[in-house]
């Protein structure tokens, strides 16, 4: 995986973290429900690009 992709991917995963956190708080089902997809489809992201990696060794 390009270290570019690692990056955006994690700063995704950081992203949703915050919005999850930030719809607790609040109380706003919607938004930490957001944030939770998020986390979810940057860890999906990451585990495609490690499977990618994988065959390329």
């Amino acid at each position: 995986m390009a270290f570019d992709d690692k990056v955006d991917n994690k700063s995704e995963e950081l992203g949703g973290k915050v919005k999850e956190g930030v719809g607790r708080a609040t109380d706003d089902e919607r938004l930490e429900a957001e944030g939770k997809a998020d986390q979810r489809e940057s860890k999906v992201k990451q585990a495609v690009e490690n499977v990618k990696d994988a065959f390329k060794s």
